[in-house]
């Protein structure tokens, strides 16, 4: 709501800000500014231009020109109206930052920096502005410096070889170390370490373990990537410094590696026979399980048998007996309502007198 609210204004504002740039005399030429393409680099302690230009090429004598860091208001150098303005301009910059005024009619504008620090190192930004119209530009400053020769020196036998170090310090940026043998060959396997003072200057200290008798000497370099220069020193390694092998120590090695082997040779046998038995325990187990179901099922099978068999005798008993009843009823109804054979008297009963 706020945005929408403020366009009326700056709507109207604009054509009157125009109005008064072109009553002052000033011009609606627009341009582009331009820096370079890659960055710039100064060696620590010397100068570093910050060049900047206008396209196409105009008078920039009466522009505003602002160079500075990550924001607007850190400004390395402000000119303004002319002159230099100081009151937003960083402290580690004052008196170190000037204009070269040399082509500013040309449109082209540098500041020179002082005593390059490692803290000049990085992005800027340098800021024309001509009337209600400005441009703006990104450059890249690398600072590096070349420190010290580096100093190799023999710190005694270590790992059946002899232990080399190689220090150097005030490097910017971070140097990069190499170890060469006499024939130029690169050593790959060394150990490095870095720190940082308080200045931001680089101090290395490379080891290296060697342990070929006949490398005679030993080269320690230090370059600067940005740079590309870079600063050696060689050592010679007599061959007398190396740890002599004794014989039982060769015998220890030669057994030690014969135990290993022997070692290595039993272990493969006995996991082989433990994967052995553990698939015949497998099997068995798998074999039992299957005498188990097949035991079970037939126990199940007679149990279901003896379960039929027991329901059809009780069928049969039931059925004996009702068969047995019939039979003694019908010889019963047979018996009783039988009637009398041919040649049978019939007496009669008298009854008895009183």
């Amino acid at each position: 709501m706020e945005d929408l609210s403020c366009c009326p204004v700056l709507c109207r504002l604009t054509p009157l800000l125009l109005l008064i740039q072109l009553l002052t005399g000033g011009s609606l030429e627009e341009f582009s500014v331009l820096g370079p393409s890659d960055p710039i680099v100064a060696v620590l302690g010397g100068d570093a231009v910050l060049s900047c230009r206008v396209f196409p090429a105009m008078n920039a004598e009466d522009m505003e020109l602002r160079w500075f860091r990550s924001k607007f208001s850190e400004a390395v150098f402000i000119y303004q109206n002319r002159q230099e303005q100081k009151e937003e301009q960083l402290a580690g910059y004052a008196g170190r930052a000037s204009l070269v005024r040399d082509f500013l009619s040309q449109g082209e504008a540098a500041v020179r920096i002082g005593q390059v620090q490692v803290s000049d190192n990085g992005l800027y930004t340098c800021f024309f502005r001509k009337g209600v119209f400005y441009e703006e530009a990104s450059l890249e400053l690398k600072v590096a410096g070349v420190g010290s020769a580096p100093e190799v020196r023999i710190t005694g036998p270590e790992e059946d070889g002899i232990r080399v170090l190689c220090t150097a310090s005030g490097w910017f940026p971070k140097p990069q170390v190499q170890w060469r043998d006499g024939s130029g060959e690169k050593f790959l396997a060394f150990s490095e370490a870095h720190t940082q003072d308080a200045e931001g200057l680089f101090s290395v200290e490379a080891a290296l373990v060697v342990r070929d008798r006949s490398v005679g000497n030993v080269t320690c370099s230090v370059l600067n990537p940005v740079l590309g220069q870079e600063k050696a020193m060689a050592i010679f390694i007599p061959e007398p410094f190396f740890p002599q092998a004794s014989p039982w120590k060769v015998a220890f090695l030669v057994s030690l590696t014969v135990l290993m082997l022997l070692v290595l040779g039993a272990g493969c046998y006995i996991r082989r026979e433990h994967s052995i038995k553990l698939r015949e325990m497998e099997e068995k187990r798998h074999l039992w399980q299957a005498k188990e179901e097949a035991r079970q099922t037939k126990e199940k099978a007679l149990q279901d048998r003896a379960e039929l068999q027991a329901q059809l005798n009780w069928r049969k008993d039931v059925y004996l007996a009702g068969w047995k009843k019939a039979q003694l009823y019908a010889d019963w109804r047979t018996e009783k309502f039988q009637p009398p054979h041919d040649n049978a008297v019939l007496i009669p009963l008298s009854k008895s007198r009183d």
